[in-house]
């Protein structure tokens, strides 16, 4: 006689599998396999930008943690499990690449590599986030006497 744990196993075996699961991490992956993960909503995942913090500040995509080249296994091991799902992207697919392999050595085993990295990303119109992502204001934009003179002159010119 089975006891109830195994009878309840080989039913949910027989049973079809109605609940979808997201796709499957790949060691390299587009922008459009990170997107439909992203789209998925399941957030068991950490995207990690390995550029310099410069280039972080400029422009990276939403939600990805700064994680330099010099730092990077260091703070992976702080900040995350070895089983986590981990996408990375770097300046050039080349560091995207050896960037992968430093986490894969330090014994991270689901790391994949975000091929294109920030420009296949804004090509599909992936969320970005960084001080050129914003338009800034100009030095007059809160200046209501200095954009009301500049209105009257460019109506006197239109007339």
């Amino acid at each position: 006689m089975k006891t109830i744990p195994d009878q309840i196993a080989d039913i949910k075996e027989k049973l079809p599998d109605f609940t979808p699961t997201p796709p499957g991490l790949k060691a390299q992956v587009s922008s459009h396999d990170l997107k439909a993960r992203l789209d998925w909503g399941e957030p068991g995942l950490t995207i990690i930008d390995a550029r310099d913090f410069e280039s972080f500040d400029k422009s990276r995509i939403t939600g990805a943690a700064p994680m330099p080249m010099d730092e990077l296994v260091e703070r992976a091991k702080a900040s995350l499990e070895p089983v986590r799902d981990i996408y990375i992207y770097g300046e050039t697919d080349e560091q995207t690449a050896e960037a992968a392999n430093l986490l894969r050595a330090a014994g991270f085993r689901k790391v994949a590599e975000l091929k294109g990295g920030i420009p296949a990303w804004k090509a599909i119109d992936g969320p970005i986030d960084g001080a050129l992502e914003h338009d800034n204001p100009g030095p007059d934009a809160y200046n209501v006497f200095a954009r009301l003179q500049h209105h009257a002159k460019a109506q006197k010119i239109n007339k």
